[in-house]
């Protein structure tokens, strides 16, 4: 990882910042201390030559990564989702490199498709078009089916695009071992927590077999949702490098004249996509983690269509309580209550004090809460909130930095539409059914249920598990405690029981 060839390509990485005058962005969007500034100048200003020299009618940085390709420009449509890292200023810049990327030619993607589908593409499609949209990995083509004159899109990964990934990610693990080496204070943000989330999330673009699950399983998982769609997949013509799926008529968000012109209405269409992406985090917990606007469409019939399934989040049961209660002690002003989540669940070191905690988050809460519908900013919360958490010794959550990113981008394309949104009118509903279906009586005999249909599993080896607790009681050499998986087991069994005593008498209810 860190051998002689990452540290030039990390020396080549400072130079083109440095040739790009992008060294001194980065470095003030990082509050980078004195020791990192150092060691970065040192690394670009002596070898400047050696850098690539990017479009010069882009911002500097944006320049930058540009010319130093797409594992870059990766990298920066991902740092462009984390103002908690790079700052408001610098995210919204660096989401202008969504799609940006220039496509490679028709005669490659075709020879790509044959040999990875092990067909002749005139024998399958009756069309084939040029790239109609091309990203930092994959580009999209436009196809027609022979057989049935299906519409379909087929995307197609960029020619050597593994093996130019696996270079640069050396490099960056080599770069995030020297800020936290040289810079103690930057592993709160663990940055080599950051590239590892980066290179999990390129891997999985990088094998579209994985990509055509998340398609699948997100297909199903959102069927019943109303005014929602996504493409079916087409498993037969989907491999390794190659993925096709239905094709998705409609209109990108960002068109807002040929929307109007259209009839949609755009306050319906911004407060569906953000209710939804809470519905699917919050109950579903399976989401679409890259939702900006070049990821939806709105079809002609005025329904949403999400793009893209190479990034997407899962929460489990539990985290999707904890944020469920947090977002509820917010929206009622339960300052005390969310500090108490926070508590519960580890978030928070239990020696700090929580008193002062919970008057922090009402400094953040209540300014918001206050502001007027159109004032309200997802972003502003969790500027705020970072602040208050570090100082009170939270670190940084990889599942929490996943689900409050995207939601500040999908915030971003509601506000597109229709800018006076209200995020708390638009969430509280979500969050009250959630709130309601799963905390409460109802949750309680749900889970005592699951609970006991596991024991039952486990039933013919509780006379085996009592048996050797009371032998292991007998013996006079030990003191009269039970082995521990034994009082485990034993504890278990009468949680169970009291368990199934509750769910009776609730049942009665």
């Amino acid at each position: 990882m860190r051998g002689p060839h990452n540290l030039w390509r990390l020396i080549r990485t400072g130079a083109t910042l440095e040739r790009n005058d992008a060294m001194g962005v980065v470095l003030e969007a990082f509050n980078a201390p004195t020791i990192i500034r150092i060691a970065a100048r040192g690394l670009g200003k002596p070898f400047k030559w050696l850098g690539y020299k990017g479009d010069p009618s882009l911002p500097p940085l944006l320049s930058a990564l540009d010319a130093m390709g797409p594992a870059y420009v990766k990298l920066g449509q991902i740092l462009s989702t984390r103002p908690d890292v790079v700052g408001e200023d610098l995210s919204r810049q660096l989401k202008i490199l969504q799609d940006r990327m220039p496509p490679f030619p028709r005669e490659v993607a075709i020879a790509s498709v044959e040999k990875e589908l092990n067909i002749r593409v005139d024998d399958v499609f009756s069309e084939f078009s040029e790239p109609v949209a091309a990203a930092s990995i994959a580009q999209v083509h436009y196809a027609r089916l022979r057989d049935t004159g299906q519409e379909v899109a087929v995307k197609v990964l960029r020619p050597n695009i593994e093996r130019n990934f696996r270079k640069d990610f050396d490099a960056f693990y080599l770069g995030a071992w020297v800020i936290e080496t040289l810079s103690p204070a930057s592993r709160r943000l663990h940055p080599r927590a950051v590239i590892e989330h980066f290179e999990g999330s390129v891997r999985g673009e990088l094998d579209l077999r994985l990509e055509s699950a998340s398609a699948s399983e997100y297909e199903a998982s959102t069927q019943g949702d109303e005014g929602f769609r996504v493409p079916k997949m087409h498993w037969k013509l989907s491999d390794r490098r190659v993925m096709t799926l239905d094709w998705a008529e409609g209109l990108s968000c960002n068109e807002i004249e040929k929307i109007d012109a259209a009839g949609h209405d755009r306050r319906i269409l911004a407060e569906r996509i953000l209710a939804l992406f809470l519905k699917h985090a919050l109950h579903n917990g399976f989401f679409h983690a890259d939702m900006h606007q070049g990821n939806i469409k709105i079809a002609p019939d005025g329904y949403v269509v999400a793009l893209d399934y190479g990034i997407m989040g899962r929460l489990d049961a539990y985290t999707r309580r904890v944020y469920a209660e947090i977002l509820y002690g917010f929206i009622r002003k339960d300052y005390r209550h969310v500090a108490e989540v926070h508590f519960e669940a580890g978030y928070v070191p239990m020696d700090r004090d929580i008193d002062e905690f919970a008057s922090a988050l009402r400094a953040v809460g209540e300014p918001i809460l206050g502001m007027s519908a159109g004032d309200i900013s997802m972003g502003r919360v969790l500027s705020y909130l970072f602040e208050v958490t570090e100082r009170f010794g939270m670190e940084t959550r990889t599942e929490l930095i996943h689900l409050q990113r995207t939601m500040v981008v999908v915030e971003g394309v509601a506000r597109s539409l229709y800018p006076d949104i209200n995020i708390w009118d638009v969430a509280r509903p979500v969050v009250e059914g959630y709130i309601k279906q799963n905390i409460g009586p109802r949750a309680l005999f749900r889970d005592m249920s699951r609970t006991l249909r596991i024991l039952s599993h486990f039933g013919p080896r509780l006379p085996e598990i009592a048996q050797t607790f009371l032998a292991e009681q007998q013996r006079p050499q030990r003191p009269p405690e039970p082995p521990k998986h034994a009082a485990n087991w034993l504890w278990f069994v009468a949680g169970a029981a009291l368990g199934a005593a509750m769910i009776a008498g609730l049942s009665r209810l």
